[in-house]
C-alpha cells in the first residue's frame, strides 16, 4: 500500500469506505487480564471477578470482561493493520475524541476477540487533517459485533 501525505485531500478521501478492512490479530481475554483490569480501574463488580458466584448466578455462565477493557484492547488488536498507518508527513498525531461507543454484547472469560475498521470520514483543512475511524470488535467466529466505536484522530 502506498503512503499518503496528511494534506493530500484527494488521496485521503479515497480511503473513505463503507467496507471494513481485514480482521486484526486475535486477543485472548482470560481471567487474569480481567482481574488486572479490575485492579487497575477499581471496577471489581462480581460479574467480572467472582468466578464462583458467576457460575451460580450469572446469565453468562461465568465472568465477563469489562466493556472498557475491550475498548482499551482496540489498539493492541489493530496494530499495523490500521489504514491510519498509511498517512505520513505530519509532525503530530493526536487522539481527538470519540463518538458512538456502543457495547452490544458480553465478552465471556476465555473468549478470543478481533476487530476490523474502516475510514468513515476525512476532513482536510489548512491547519489539520481529521480522520474518523469506525471499529467493530467481534468474538472470533461471531458475525455480530460486541462493541462499535468511532475514534477521531487529528494530524498536524
Amino acid at each position: 500500500m502506498t503512503d499518503i501525505n496528511y494534506k493530500d485531500a484527494a488521496a485521503l478521501n479515497a480511503l473513505v469506505t463503507e467496507t471494513f478492512g481485514d480482521w486484526s490479530n486475535t486477543v485472548l481475554v482470560d481471567q487474569d487480564m480481567i482481574n488486572q483490569y479490575a485492579q487497575l480501574s477499581g471496577d471489581k463488580m462480581w460479574l467480572h471477578v467472582d468466578e464462583a458466584r458467576c457460575a451460580r448466578e450469572s446469565p453468562f455462565g461465568g465472568t465477563i470482561a469489562h466493556g472498557f477493557l475491550i475498548l482499551s484492547l482496540i489498539t493492541r488488536m489493530t496494530g499495523s493493520s490500521s489504514p491510519i498507518g498509511r498517512i505520513t508527513g505530519y509532525s503530530h498525531m493526536m487522539n481527538y475524541g470519540s463518538d458512538k461507543l456502543r457495547f452490544l454484547g458480553a465478552v465471556p472469560v476465555n473468549s478470543e476477540i478481533h476487530s476490523r475498521n474502516r475510514i468513515k470520514e476525512i476532513t482536510v483543512t489548512e491547519k489539520k487533517t481529521r480522520v474518523v475511524m469506525e471499529t467493530h470488535v467481534h468474538l472470533v467466529g461471531s458475525d455480530a459485533p460486541v462493541l462499535i466505536y468511532e475514534l477521531m484522530f487529528v494530524f498536524l
